[in-house]
């Protein structure tokens, strides 16, 4: 029988992610720190015991977006502008809820694309994704088909975590105001220190290597000792 997961793509995909690792890891920090610095401002807190009080009224012990009962093992805090380059999300009243972790990883797909076709936030695309605008070989798509076999029950659902994802966002429109007039500006500081972080990634650790491996330590068919980052 043949293997169904391909080791060596794998592991052909797997390396060379050094640089970007550090770039991403820039960028987290960055938006982690502003979002302190934004509640701190506004004077609203994730931790606030109205704050969590408020997510469990309107979601009780429920996935925000497959409204599937959550196990203890299985939840994750749910960012629903992603805290990456992309969507740029922060750690700030209305932005954070709880959702299972089945949901939290698919939802990645719409977080990570540069560029959203179905919505204009990552988890508004994330519950878009209702069959009816996706190719055939949409996993998210695919994903809600697994949840909601059938295709009205799918649409109803999807159209119900919208509409109660955006009503308990209008209660912290304060923050999120304030994300959305500056997400501009903070994208073009975003990506510079994106592409910073990978720079400095390259040039350290190239030189580290340099530093390690001495010339007479050469690959003997003049293999380059350049950081092999992708």
């Amino acid at each position: 029988m043949p293997l169904s997961f391909d080791t060596a793509a794998y592991l052909r995909t797997a390396t060379g992610r050094a640089k970007s690792d550090v770039a991403n890891k820039l960028v987290s920090m960055l938006l982690h720190h502003l979002s302190k610095e934004v509640s701190t401002l506004f004077g609203e807190s994730i931790t606030d015991t109205s704050y969590r009080s408020s997510v469990a009224t309107h979601f009780g012990n429920l996935c925000a977006y497959c409204s599937h009962s959550l196990d203890f093992d299985r939840v994750a805090v749910e960012h629903l502008d992603g805290m990456n380059r992309f969507r740029l999300g922060l750690h700030v009243p209305g932005n954070v809820v709880v959702a299972c972790k089945k949901c939290n990883g698919e939802k990645r797909r719409d977080d990570q694309q540069p560029t959203l076709v179905l919505a204009n936030t990552g988890w508004e695309s994330f519950l878009s994704h209702d069959s009816s605008r996706c190719g055939s070989g949409c996993k998210t798509c695919a994903y809600w088909m697994g949840v909601w076999p059938d295709i009205d029950q799918r649409r109803r659902a999807l159209q119900s975590a919208l509409t109660k994802l955006k009503g308990f966002r209008e209660g912290y429109h304060v923050a999120i105001n304030w994300m959305e007039q500056h997400r501009q500006s903070l994208s073009r500081s975003v990506e510079q220190l994106y592409r910073d972080g990978q720079s400095f990634a390259v040039m350290e650790i190239g030189k580290i290597v340099r530093e390690v491996i001495k010339p007479q330590e050469a690959n003997p068919a003049g293999g380059s000792l350049e950081c092999p980052v992708a």
